[in-house]
C-alpha cells in the first residue's frame, strides 16, 4: 500500500472511531431508582424493572440505573420523601399514594368514575395534564413522567357478597386514593397498604376485602385463598397511569440527550404495561375461575348509584382543598367530558355492538 493512502485510511478510521463512541469518553451517569413494588412482582414490579433496563439500553451506556425494590433501600411509601430530598434520583409509583401530600396527586393515577388509560394519556399528553403535573410536582422539588398503567381495574376481592350499599357498612378494605375516600363515606373502614403486604392482611383477617389491579396481576397475589368473591367492574380505578418521579435538581442537571432517553423509555413502558395486562387478563380470569373456584360478581345499580353520590361529594371536597386542586380537577373533568363523550359515540358503541353480534358477552 502506498504511504499516502495508508495515512489517509488510518486518519479516517481514527476519526470514525472518535465519532462513533463519544459515550466511551464520558463518565457514566448512575440513576438511583426506588420503587413502591416488591422485586420481581408480577405486572407492576416487572414493569418497573423493565423500564430501568430500557433506560440503560437506549442510552447506549451513558446512563446506568441502580434499582431498589420496595424495602430494599426505603419502604414503599417512603419513596416520595426519599426522592424529593435528593437521597435517590427517582421513584416508580402510583401517584395517588401521595394524596396525603396534596389531593391533586390522585388525578395523576386515577379517580372514581374517571378516565380510562387511553383517555388519561390523551389528557396528560395533549390536554394540559402534564403541565399541571409539572406545576404540582415542582412544589415538592420533583418532576414526573407517566411510565405505565393497568387499564380498567376490577372492583376487588370480598369475603361476602355485596348486594346493597348496606353490605359495605363495617367492612375493612384495602383501597387507596379517592376511591378509598368514596368507600369511607359508605361506611367502609379503609387502609392503604403496599402491594407486598396485602395478602398477609387478607389471610389474617386484618382486612375483609381488597382491590388490586385485574386478573393478570391478581392471580399471582393468591387473594382467592382468603376471599372467594371477585367483583369485576370497579368505580375506583377505571384507568390512568403510573409515575416516574424524579428529583427536580437531578432532572434539571440532565442534558438534552439524557432527558430524551428517560422520556423515550418512560413512553415505551407507558404503552407496554397496559398492553401486557390487556393481553393476559382474559386468560388469567379464566384460570381464577377454573383452577381456584373464584366466583365472579358485579355490583348492582343500587351500589353503583351509591358510589356515584359519594364520588360527587369527594370531588367537591377535593376542589375546596386549594386553588391547585380545583384547577387540576376542572381540567381533568373537562377532558373527561370531551374525550369520554366522543368515545361513547364511537369506540364504546362499536364495542358493545361488536360483542353483541359476535356473542362475546
Amino acid at each position: 500500500m502506498e504511504r499516502r493512502k495508508f495515512l489517509t485510511s488510518a486518519a479516517l478510521v481514527g476519526t470514525g472511531a472518535a465519532l462513533a463512541s463519544p459515550a466511551l469518553a464520558q463518565s457514566v451517569k448512575t440513576i438511583t431508582i426506588v420503587s413502591t413494588w416488591p422485586r420481581d412482582f408480577p405486572g407492576l414490579g416487572t414493569s418497573a424493572q423493565r423500564l430501568c433496563r430500557r433506560i440503560d439500553e437506549i442510552s447506549g451506556g451513558a446512563l446506568k440505573t441502580e434499582y431498589f425494590a420496595a424495602g430494599e433501600k426505603v419502604g414503599a411509601f417512603d419513596s416520595f420523601d426519599e426522592v424529593a430530598a435528593g437521597n435517590s434520583d427517582a421513584y416508580i409509583a402510583a401517584e395517588y399514594y401521595w394524596g396525603g401530600k396534596h389531593p391533586a396527586y390522585n388525578y395523576f393515577t386515577s379517580v372514581p368514575f374517571g378516565m380510562t388509560t387511553p383517555e388519561w394519556n390523551a389528557w396528560i399528553k395533549f390536554g394540559g395534564g402534564q403541565e399541571l403535573w409539572d406545576e404540582l410536582a415542582s412544589g415538592f422539588n420533583l418532576k414526573a413522567l407517566s411510565c405505565g398503567g393497568t387499564g380498567a381495574q376490577c372492583g376487588g376481592w370480598f369475603n361476602k357478597e355485596i348486594n346493597s350499599p348496606d353490605d359495605l357498612q363495617g367492612l375493612k378494605m384495602r383501597i387507596p386514593g379517592l376511591g378509598g375516600t368514596v368507600m369511607s363515606k359508605l361506611g367502609v373502614s379503609t387502609v392503604s397498604l403496599p402491594g407486598g403486604q396485602i395478602y398477609e392482611n387478607l389471610v389474617s383477617g386484618a382486612v375483609d376485602a381488597t382491590e388490586w389491579v385485574g386478573p393478570y396481576n391478581d392471580y399471582f397475589m393468591k387473594f382467592y385463598e382468603a376471599a372467594k368473591y371477585y367483583y369485576t367492574g370497579g368505580m375506583h380505578e377505571p384507568g390512568g397511569g403510573l409515575g416516574f418521579g424524579m428529583n427536580l435538581d437531578f432532572w434539571n442537571n440532565c442534558n438534552d440527550h439524557e432527558k430524551a432517553v428517560i422520556t423515550a423509555a418512560c413512553m415505551e413502558e407507558n404503552a407496554a404495561q397496559p398492553e401486557e395486562a390487556m393481553a393476559n387478563n382474559g386468560t388469567y380470569l379464566q384460570k381464577l375461575v377454573d383452577e381456584h373456584g373464584t366466583q365472579l360478581r358485579s355490583y348492582n345499580d343500587d351500589v353503583w348509584d351509591a358510589f356515584g353520590e359519594a364520588s360527587a361529594e369527594v370531588f367537591e371536597e377535593t376542589r375546596q382543598h386549594s386553588e391547585m386542586a380545583a384547577r387540576v380537577n376542572d381540567s381533568y373533568m373537562g377532558a373527561l367530558r370531551d374525550i369520554g363523550g366522543f368515545r361513547a359515540i364511537a369506540e364504546i358503541e362499536f364495542s358493545q355492538q361488536r360483542n353483541r353480534v359476535l356473542g362475546l358477552t
